[in-house]
């Protein structure tokens, strides 16, 4: 269990047939963040963030027109804001929640053992 967060432009992240996000589109967008590392290893869409998470291994994923990932920390969160607003979507999670302010979100995973 866990919650997902999603970089979609559908008004419902699982409802996206007609605002998806494109492969392609992604894949341009990691090659122009030097924060993000493509990772084959872990899928076609995969990618390491290196920004300052508490995570070891940040991830963000492409998967059937949204970008996501999941229990984002707070610098992750935070991240995945700028990522969506740059690709003209918006950031919600699994629920249906729209994020888009810095405070709306914070997790620390290392409270949590």
């Amino acid at each position: 269990m866990g919650v997902e967060f999603y970089i979609t432009r559908a008004e419902f992240w699982a409802d996206n047939d007609d605002a998806q996000i494109s492969a392609d589109e992604w894949l341009r967008y990691i090659n122009s963040d030097d924060e993000l590392n493509h990772d084959i290893t872990s899928g076609d869409y995969h990618a390491w963030w290196s920004g300052p998470s508490l995570y070891d291994e940040a991830w963000i994923d492409w998967s059937a027109g949204n970008i996501y990932t999941k229990w984002p920390d707070t610098c992750l969160y935070r991240k995945m804001l700028k990522i969506a607003k740059c690709l003209n979507a918006q950031l919600m999670d699994d629920e249906g929640t729209i994020y888009s302010d810095e405070t709306q979100w914070a997790y620390d995973p290392s409270f949590i053992k």
